[in-house]
């Protein structure tokens, strides 16, 4: 998951529909989802037997392969992995850093993803050349040759001043509670599309390899021995020709630091990866529960499986992913006929773009104009698609009444983004109204990003998140080196299981569809007498 939020939410409407399911019947949900759960062992294999799910990679051609296998097992329906075109495939074999000089260290590295390997070992002395934009390149010309580059500013480190374990108070829960009006800001937009890292990353190597540099080296983001890895160089034709990686911060900020001395330190590199391209399309997994009436209308759940190689992908996002799975098995193993298809969705290429979700917003719910502008074609499609007009929406853009989505860790379900649909503020409450002593009481219109509701709710369709509780998802585990099967919490993901598979059959069966917000228009210009600041 991209970590992104947007701060917005609504007081609470009084009025409320009733109960779609019955109370019973959430008693039978209740009882399957936390006495005989599957969920832990769900995860447990994604995680500690399949490991980090790269996209296009072996592992995690294995993951889409027991994904179907096991929902087939269970009895779904229409069991299928619909392909979208991606790239490259890319997985680490081995990968070793130890400084040789002036004394023998090792330390804590990854490759990042889709650059090259060492072909072998790479021995080198240092250089320290910050660089963040093309003018940098002046400074550096005639000083990289034959050398290992360390390209970040090492900056001298950070305490926490926070417990990095945490869950919502009723009072944090209470600050939701705000709502600022969209911002429109073409000037804006613009700038970010001109500050594009992947085309930066391809022309920084192509700077490197020119100069005669070996490889280059990164600071990792975050304090504490951590390292991530992730890099978007995925297309075919775009793959860079310097071996890169990323280091954790204490290891880098000592090799900066002895880079101040008489000798630069001398390291010594290994990375030995694999390029998959066998097959370039990547693959969404669809399994569903057909609907007895209704006609084509349809419900989903969705969670990305798909994630970084830096450990096993465990809150972000096999979290998701196992409760995706264990809402489709309880609610299969209890015979429940939806009076809509309830489907299920295991997205792939979520972290290089929110790419699965996209192409299936494409395939089955609207289109958008192509892009013209050669140099925007080459960028990351979601940099530019929710800024395309007129949403030309597909036949099956209304089959879609609600889509439900999990992919901020495992913490337990707190209660339901609404994404700014005042009109489903109230029918949610009702739905969370049973869950209240398991800790989700919250309703909240704030809109969040990053992840693969975005598209649909781009598109006007009733597309939503849930809250859960942060733990250590954002402090240390988003995209890192230890996440892990450890950090998930087994009462949590139970919890959020029959939460979804509640709100999945209250969907299917509630007599109207969700109330949907119109299909966006292209706003006007917020403030139309803008002006930016270049060094912002």
């Amino acid at each position: 998951m991209r970590f992104a939020m947007t701060a917005l939410a609504l007081a609470v409407p009084a009025a409320a529909p009733a109960q779609e399911t019955s109370r019973t019947e959430i008693n039978r949900i209740i009882n399957e989802g936390l006495n005989q759960s599957q969920v832990m062992e769900t995860a447990a294999h994604l995680t500690d037997r399949i490991g980090g799910r790269m996209t296009n990679s072996p592992q995690m051609r294995e993951a889409e392969r027991w994904t179907q296998s096991r929902f087939r097992e269970w009895g779904l329906a229409n069991v299928r992995a619909e392909p979208f075109e991606f790239g490259r495939g890319w997985s680490i074999v081995r990968a070793s850093a130890r400084m040789t000089a002036p004394r023998v260290k090792e330390l804590r590295t990854i490759p990042v993803a889709w650059t090259p390997g060492t072909n072998g070992t790479i021995t080198a002395p240092v250089v320290v050349a910050p660089i963040d934009e093309e003018s940098d390149f002046a400074q550096w010309r005639g000083k990289l040759g034959g050398r290992i580059v360390l390209v970040s500013l090492p900056g001298t480190g950070s305490e926490p001043t926070e417990p990095a374990f945490k869950r919502y108070t009723g009072e944090e829960l209470g600050q939701l509670n705000t709502y600022p009006q969209p911002d429109y800001s073409p000037q804006q937009i613009e700038r970010r599309l001109k500050r594009d890292r992947t085309a930066f990353a391809l022309t920084l190597d192509r700077f490197l390899k020119e100069e005669g540099a070996l490889a280059w080296v990164r600071i990792s983001y975050r304090d504490g021995g951590l390292v991530h890895g992730a890099g978007y160089t995925y297309r075919a034709g775009q793959t860079p020709s310097l071996p890169g990686f990323e280091m954790a911060a204490e290891d880098y900020r000592r090799l900066a630091r002895l880079a101040r001395t008489d000798a630069a330190p001398t390291l010594e590199l290994v990375s030995d990866v694999r390029f998959h391209d066998e097959d370039t399309n990547a693959y969404n997994i669809i399994a569903e529960i057909p609907g007895t009436g209704r006609g084509s209308e349809y419900v989903m759940a969705g969670a990305h499986l798909d994630s970084w190689a830096g450990a096993d992908g465990a809150v972000d996002n096999a979290a998701g992913s196992a409760v995706v799975m264990e809402a489709a098995r309880l609610l299969r193993s209890l015979g429940v006929r939806p009076k809509r298809t309830i489907r299920f969705a295991l997205w792939s290429g979520e972290e290089q773009g929110i790419l699965g979700s996209l192409a299936y917003v494409d395939r089955y719910l609207a289109s958008r104009p192509p892009e013209t502008d050669p140099e925007r074609a080459r960028t990351n499609p979601n940099q530019t698609w929710r800024n395309r007009y007129p949403i030309t929406p597909k036949p099956g853009h209304r089959d879609l009444v609600a889509y439900f989505n999990m992919d901020n860790g495992s913490g337990k379900f707190r209660g339901i983004y609404a994404e700014g649909n005042i009109a489903a503020v109230p029918i949610f409450q009702d739905w969370l109204a049973p869950f209240a002593s398991m800790g989700a009481t919250t309703v909240a219109a704030r809109s969040t990003s990053g992840t693969d509701h975005v598209f649909m709710q781009s598109v006007g369709i009733p597309a939503y998140q849930f809250i859960q509780d942060p733990l250590d998802y954002g402090s240390r585990l988003h995209h890192t080196s230890i996440d892990t099967y450890d950090h998930l919490k087994a009462e949590d993901l139970r919890q959020a299981a029959v939460i979804m598979a509640t709100f999945l059959l209250n969907a299917a069966n509630r007599p109207e569809p969700l109330p949907r917000m119109p299909v966006p228009s292209q706003p006007r210009i917020t403030d139309p007498f803008e002006y930016l600041d270049d060094d912002d």
